[in-house]
């Protein structure tokens, strides 16, 4: 059955709500159980907790307001003028329109894998890189679609989410690492109060707890971070849609995608969820799994050609 674009964006949407919430709940939930091992009682917990979240919220700012500069700095990328490719902006600069949002800076990467990625911490601070390989290989209505789509992350600011999150698993492993490593220095302490009233079952139970979960949170949290990935994309892809109105443009640019082998070699772990498609090629790399950065090409595919303008 034909989905419309709005359908699909809108099912999106309650997805990352529901992925978002899930992540802050293991956030909390992990501070939580963790100050309460430390310290015993339920204050230490929500001590540790607020201060987790007060250093997630300091990092977050760090990386939205320097991050953009990082990555196109990482990945080698090259701001260009009209002057250089007078097309690739008359095209930015029709879809900006249409979408409202001001025309982003436009940069290239000298590579011939192709590739593009989005980023900026809100429209008016937004930039588009695009590898000279991928722009080279395209047609007209196939770089408006892979540019609509690049675009769609910038007007549904999904800078912020990728910020977010990323900062999120940062915080979570280290809280984990934290009490993991803390278990070690409280062990000997344990042992040299072991006479000490009040130091009995729910003490134990509360740090095996922690201790599980230090174990498990790390991953929940990056494969949570990973699913949000995936529905940005998706979001995205019809986002693309509702700019260009033509679903065949970006769906024959990822085909394109789907069949080039070639490594983008300035690409890396942090920054491969930002790219339109998989940065790395090797089949485990690109399989459709929980550890996947990005939904299945053919699956996005299909999609887009079932979505109805």
């Amino acid at each position: 059955m034909a989905q419309t674009f709005h359908t699909l964006i809108a099912r999106n949407q309650r997805h990352s709500a529901m992925l978002i919430a899930m992540f802050v709940l293991v956030f909390v939930v992990l501070g939580l159980v963790i100050g309460c091992a430390w310290g015993g009682n339920w204050a230490s917990g929500w001590t540790v907790a607020a201060g987790a979240a007060v250093l997630a919220f300091v990092l977050t700012l760090a990386s939205y307001y320097g991050g953009s500069s990082v990555l196109l700095g990482v990945s080698q990328a090259r701001e260009i003028s009209k002057a250089d490719d007078p097309p690739l902006f008359n095209v930015v600069e029709e879809l900006a329109l249409a979408g409202g949002v001001p025309a982003p800076r436009i940069y290239v990467i000298e590579d011939s894998a192709m590739n593009a990625f989005a980023t900026g911490r809100d429209p008016r601070h937004a930039a588009v890189a695009i590898t000279t390989g991928l722009r080279q290989r395209l047609s007209r209505d196939e770089l408006q679609g892979v540019m609509a789509h690049e675009l769609s992350h910038v007007r549904h600011y999904d800078i912020l989410y990728a910020t977010l999150t990323a900062v999120m698993v940062g915080v979570v492993v280290m809280l984990a690492d934290v009490f993991l490593r803390s278990l070690w220095f409280r062990g000997g302490a344990g042992r040299r109060s072991r006479s000490r009233e009040g130091q009995g079952g729910a003490q134990a139970i509360l740090l095996l707890i922690g201790l599980v979960l230090a174990i498990l949170s790390p991953v929940l949290a990056k494969l949570i971070q990973l699913a949000i990935s995936r529905q940005r994309e998706y979001l995205a892809d019809a986002g693309g849609v509702e700019l260009t109105r033509n679903p065949s443009g970006l769906a024959g640019a990822l085909a394109k995608l789907a069949g080039d082998t070639e490594v983008l070699e300035v690409a890396n772990r942090a920054t491969a969820p930002l790219f339109i498609v998989n940065p790395f090629k090797s089949a485990r790399q690109r399989a459709d799994s929980l550890f996947s950065t990005h939904p299945d090409i053919r699956d996005r595919i299909e999609r887009l050609l079932s979505l109805q303008v």
